[in-house]
């Protein structure tokens, strides 16, 4: 088991999931017919004259996201319906027959080149409308679409699947073909991450309400994923007794069709996803979710090795609502309010502790009577390997306190702290106490411990 788990400490990311995560947070666009029908899922068979955004603003939607901190948007080019927010050659359903007549794809992704932000988009395989779904020749045509977008709108960082799958006009399901979809992105945007269900560079988190788990791990069993990011094609089983298949090297196929599996495992972190309000599409009854709730989210995505994706829905107009703008303003002056400024320090790490329980001691400038976040940052390059830590607050007087005990760490790791002297605890007896030292102490790796970076607040 221990030489399992340092093998499995040796699974690193790519040099895009690295740079997905930096971007920590993105927004989620949704629009299309559902917009103007009031509704989730269409049916397929809407009119392509129900569509016309009369005040659509791209530049708007951008300035929203950006006022939340966000750095990156992802438009449904085509939803579950078929429709088109792009004028494809390859179907008479999209914006080319409607009043708009416009390409809301292009508006998007130059307004997001205006705004310094990142574009991407979602493409759904299940096409409602599409004769050709449930037979082998979907499958060209959603490649066709699929080369218009990877071709059409410059760099793309981000391509967006779902596992959707419903019976077509003809009754019968479609088969993917995931693989073929990957290897065209490759292709065309080799710097794109590719989010599906199971991967194969991001993986969903399980809900759609924004809640992570108790501890994310980016290092899963590869069973659970698509066609590797990494993989050098099909290969010979690795020999018994051997770990190399963790490195995702060597790949054999699935019993699925068309779907490659790889023995052991592979670095696919988590995407938290949610809407800011109750729907994914704009409905006009409904409110954005308590800043609270929002902020919360925040903490326990982007603050919990993971990504947070937020939906913003625009309206009818082609705007998005005020009521979310307002609050996605709010969101941001909290996030910045909260972790703006960080308090001067000085870290030391002592040289003669275990390399796998390694203790950080960070003194501050000023000691102080209140500390309310300490975030950490696995130097995940060398893969994830911190499985535990606590950190300890010490004060004036030499006396001691816990303020935070958690499990893994890797990108990044919000620590909420305990307020001890909100506790009455007997420990400290002078209500002059000040905390002058924190210890961050590494109690389990599945090898040599690497935090980078060490941040109070």
């Amino acid at each position: 088991m221990v030489k399992f788990l340092k093998e499995a400490a040796q699974v690193k990311p790519s040099k895009k999931q690295l740079d997905w995560f930096e971007m920590e947070s993105y927004a989620f666009i949704h629009f299309g017919p559902n917009t103007f029908t009031d509704r989730e899922w269409g049916q397929g068979n809407e009119p392509e004259s129900i569509f016309n955004p009369t005040k659509l603003n791209c530049d708007q939607w951008v300035e929203a996201i950006k006022a939340a901190g966000m750095k990156g948007m992802v438009l449904t080019a085509k939803h579950h319906d078929g429709f088109c927010l792009w004028p494809s050659k390859y179907t008479e359903h999209s914006v080319k027959n409607s009043p708009f007549k416009g390409d809301v794809v292009k508006e998007a992704a130059e307004a997001c080149r205006r705004g310094g932000i990142k574009f991407g988009f979602y493409l759904s395989p299940w096409d409602r409308n599409s004769k050709y779904y449930g037979t082998p020749e979907y499958n060209d045509y959603f490649c066709n679409q699929l080369t218009e977008l990877l071709t059409g709108y410059g760099d793309i960082f981000y391509v967006w699947f779902d596992n959707a799958c419903g019976e077509g006009p003809n009754g019968k399901k479609q088969v993917y073909d995931f693989p073929r979809y990957i290897e065209l992105i490759h292709k065309y945007q080799p710097n794109a991450v590719i989010f599906n269900d199971f991967g194969p560079d991001i993986r969903w988190c399980g809900n759609e309400a924004g809640v992570a788990r108790h501890a994310e791990w980016s290092v899963i069993p590869s069973e659970l994923c698509f066609y590797s990011d990494v993989q050098t094609g099909p290969g010979p089983m690795a020999e018994e007794g051997s770990l190399s298949y963790l490195y995702n090297t060597e790949q054999e196929l699935g019993t699925m069709p068309n779907i490659l599996y790889s023995k052991g495992l592979t670095f696919t972190p988590a995407e938290i996803n949610m809407s800011i309000r109750p729907g994914w599409f704009w409905h006009k009854n409904e409110e954005p979710h308590s800043l609270e709730r929002l902020y919360h989210t925040y903490l326990t995505s982007v603050g919990a090795n993971s990504c947070m994706h937020l939906n913003l829905p625009p309206t009818t107009e082609g705007l998005i609502d005020e009521r979310d703008v307002a609050r996605l303003k709010e969101l941001g002056e909290l996030i910045q309010k909260e972790f703006g400024k960080e308090l001067p320090a000085t870290i030391e790490k002592k040289a003669d502790e275990p390399k796998t329980q390694p203790v950080y001691t960070i003194t501050l400038d000023c000691p102080a009577k209140e500390l309310k976040y300490v975030v950490l940052k696995e130097d995940i390059e060398k893969g994830q390997r911190i499985e535990s830590f606590r950190i300890v607050a010490e004060f004036q007087s030499g006396s001691q306190y816990p303020l935070y005990q958690g499990t893994c760490i890797g990108h990044k790791k919000i620590c909420q702290l305990q307020d001890p002297f909100a506790l009455q605890n007997p420990l400290i007896n002078d209500s002059d106490e000040t905390i002058s030292r924190l210890k961050v102490q590494v109690t389990a790796a599945r090898d040599e411990a690497f935090i980078k970076e060490i941040k109070v607040y």
